[in-house]
């Protein structure tokens, strides 16, 4: 089946419906991935499934999908510019038909600044929300001596243990308020040099990586060549994302911690991308660096395949069509 040309319309639609289903799928792993990164010195957490183990224990089964809203919120228009402005900056840059790897290089360069926009203030309220359990594990637990101090009679009936109480709610609404009385709107796009810097290079391996392993054993007719199957848009979407997230990671880490804006006792605050380099460097080794690669492989890898798959399915030529 030759390749068809998409309507940009559909790719939007596209782009919207895969990160709204994937973002439900992965979104606890994003969470773990996110404490994860931002341990210093206190060990809340030794990895992934103990992350989320203590957060259904103490937050319940929905504690893992906080900030999930802001994300399926803007993740549409996110998703949306970054597989749409990829294939803009592809057919702009191709020659008869034909696109150098050079040319997949810097469309994927283009996709990757074009999606900041979204992108900054989107995980910048996020980080926000997923943190706040981290922190709320920190705080110290009363000591005995403090618990037998003076106070109210004991009760003759036994009162069940006590479960850890779970951290105040704060809303995105409420920190995007605060932060554009405080910040103003620069607030929203605190750490946005740092996203891009993840972004960019993330989309460079990526969407050249995706378009020849999708290429891999389809024949060409001319200057068209045959359409995927699913099976293989699935498999090339997973690869080049778990790649492409692992390559990047150090650079996510950075982002993560410069966009947190509260810090548990004794963490360190940065003041730009250098010095955040520095104090991980100096005080945690390069391993921090790769803090939460595992997460972000687990999240990226479906995440982009879910997305590859319903662009190539055409949920979106199908949606428009409904609408005519």
């Amino acid at each position: 089946m030759a390749e068809k040309k998409v309507s940009l319309p559909a790719k939007l639609i596209n782009g919207g419906v895969a990160g709204l289903v994937g973002v439900t799928c992965v979104f606890p792993i994003d969470l773990a991935k996110t404490r994860l990164q931002n341990q210093q010195g206190v060990q809340v957490y030794k990895g992934m499934l103990d992350c989320l183990a203590k957060t259904v224990r103490s937050e319940g089964y929905f504690g893992c999908y906080r900030g999930a809203a802001v994300n399926l919120t803007l993740v549409t228009p996110e998703k949306a510019i970054k597989l749409a402005a990829n294939d803009v900056f592809r057919q702009k840059l191709s020659r008869d038909g034909h696109l150098p790897l050079w040319g997949e290089v810097l469309a994927g360069c283009g996709a990757g600044t074009c999606q900041v926009v979204v992108t900054t203030p989107m995980e910048m309220l996020k980080i926000q929300l997923q943190d706040a359990g981290r922190l709320a594990a920190q705080r110290p637990v009363p000591t005995p001596a403090q618990a037998a101090a003076p106070g109210p009679a004991p009760s003759l009936v036994a009162s069940p243990p006590s479960r850890p109480s779970p951290p105040p709610r704060t809303s995105a609404t409420g920190i995007t308020v605060e932060l554009l009385r405080t910040r103003g709107l620069a607030g929203l796009y605190r750490g946005a040099g740092a996203t891009l810097m993840r972004d960019v290079p993330f989309s460079m391996i990526y969407f050249p990586l995706f378009a020849n392993l999708n290429a891999l054993g389809r024949e060409r007719v001319g200057d068209v060549q045959a359409h995927a199957p699913f099976w293989q848009s699935f498999v090339a979407g997973c690869s080049a994302g778990s790649v492409a997230a692992v390559a990047v990671t150090p650079l996510d880490v950075i982002k993560t911690r410069l966009q947190t804006l509260q810090k548990g006792e004794g963490e360190d605050t940065y003041r730009g991308i250098i010095d955040c380099t520095r104090r991980i460097m100096m005080r945690e080794g390069p391993s921090a660096f790769l803090k939460g690669a595992t997460c972000r492989a687990l999240v990226i890898a479906p995440l982009f395949g879910i997305a590859q798959g319903v662009y190539f399915l055409g949920v979106g030529e199908a949606v428009l069509g409904l609408l005519e």
